[in-house]
């Protein structure tokens, strides 16, 4: 049981990751990756819409903010591994190219290489931006203080 909580947290970070990149960087990145085994679409790439919920302070109650554009696919490899992603917007090459790496890192036999070529600088590169706009915002922030005045 707890391996299985840790292979599907590993997925859920890794599949967050292809996600989150940016077409244009999966694209240079999968470049890269040479020699892919054959696959087939389970599920071609289609576009749709997801409702977006939010909460109110965090801990209120739930409401529709707005609907998404998504984009979703599913593929099988050759040796039977699926492969599944969801990603923001109304990229088919963004969607197919995440569930293809979605299968490839079950796949033991190339978990480390698309690991290391692919989703280690995606993941550099999505820590790098965050920090960015970590620091872009910090640049901003405004220090309010009262002052003391001497009248009590």
């Amino acid at each position: 049981m707890q391996q299985q909580t840790k292979d599907t947290d590993a997925r859920r970070q890794w599949m967050g990751v292809l996600a989150k990149s940016d077409e244009s960087h999966v694209v240079q990145l999968w470049a890269g990756l040479s020699d892919l085994p054959a696959w087939e679409y389970l599920r071609r790439p289609e576009v749709g819409l997801v409702m977006v919920r939010g909460r109110m302070g965090g801990d209120g109650g739930p409401f529709n903010l707005g609907e998404m554009t998504v984009t979703r696919c599913s593929v099988r490899l050759q040796n039977g591994v699926v492969g599944h992603a969801w990603v923001a917007g109304r990229s088919a090459r963004h969607a197919e190219m995440a569930a293809i790496a979605d299968a490839l890192m079950q796949d033991g036999d190339w978990r480390a290489r698309v690991g290391e070529k692919l989703l280690a600088p995606l993941q550099s590169k999505l820590a790098d931006d965050r920090g960015r706009a970590e620091r872009k915002a910090a640049a901003t922030r405004v220090d309010f203080f009262t002052m003391v005045r001497g009248e009590d």
